[in-house]
């Protein structure tokens, strides 16, 4: 059975993440308690709902329970974030994958529940090399059993290609879901970004072809 997603907060980050578990065929359901972000994600996930994540009734009734995973892509409201991390932890939620504006934020996240927390736009430099998989992988987040979000540093061959020409959907079978240049961060970038040297490529897909694509000189 394929796994089930719930995405809440469906800023850029949210979305993309989002709109790329969509289009790999998965149950993806949408969260935010903006309805503008809502209509703007419709198309793209199987279910999209305005809720405020830190009711727990709401979440109940949505049934979040159900969900493998539900990631908290929340964006500056800290507070809410962890209310809703704490939330789905008291209800069960299987795995809990959190986005954290800062490392304190982080620590507090894993404390009142988080599996995994994730920093989007910390810079690249204090990651940790995630070596079982490639020493051009700088992190790795397991999403589901055979699926992962990994953040990979541009081989040799990709600098000055535009992604449109990389085509990695096709050749590799992963989705670019966000560019990191030093301290900027290019969240769901366009086919014309030209990759630059010492790009980091955030790319989604299945773990098999997660490492034909870290392994690619």
């Amino acid at each position: 059975m394929a796994k089930q997603f719930a995405i809440i907060g469906l800023g850029r980050f949210g979305s993309s993440v989002a709109r790329t578990l969509y289009e790999m065929d998965f149950e993806v359901m949408g969260i935010d308690e903006n309805e503008d972000r809502i209509n703007e994600i419709i198309q793209y996930v199987t279910h999209a709902v305005v809720a405020d994540s830190t009711d727990e009734m709401a979440l109940k009734e949505i049934g979040i329970r159900n969900f493998d995973v539900v990631v908290v892509a929340i964006g500056a409201d800290i507070q809410a974030s962890i209310l809703t991390v704490l939330i789905l932890k008291e209800m069960g939620v299987k795995k809990i994958v959190a986005k954290a504006q800062n490392e304190r934020h982080g620590q507090v996240l894993y404390k009142v529940g988080a599996d995994r927390v994730v920093f989007p736009e910390r810079d690249m430099g204090v990651r940790v090399a995630h070596n079982l998989i490639s020493a051009n992988v700088l992190d790795f987040i397991e999403l589901a059993e055979d699926y992962s979000v990994a953040e990979v540093v541009v081989s040799r061959s990709m600098v000055s290609n535009t992604l449109r020409q990389l085509d990695v959907r096709a050749k590799f079978g992963v989705n670019v879901i966000a560019i990191k240049s030093g301290e900027n961060f290019n969240i769901a970038p366009g086919p014309d970004e030209v990759i630059k040297e010492k790009d980091v490529l955030v790319v989604i897909g299945h773990n098999r072809d997660l490492k034909d694509f870290e392994e690619q000189e």
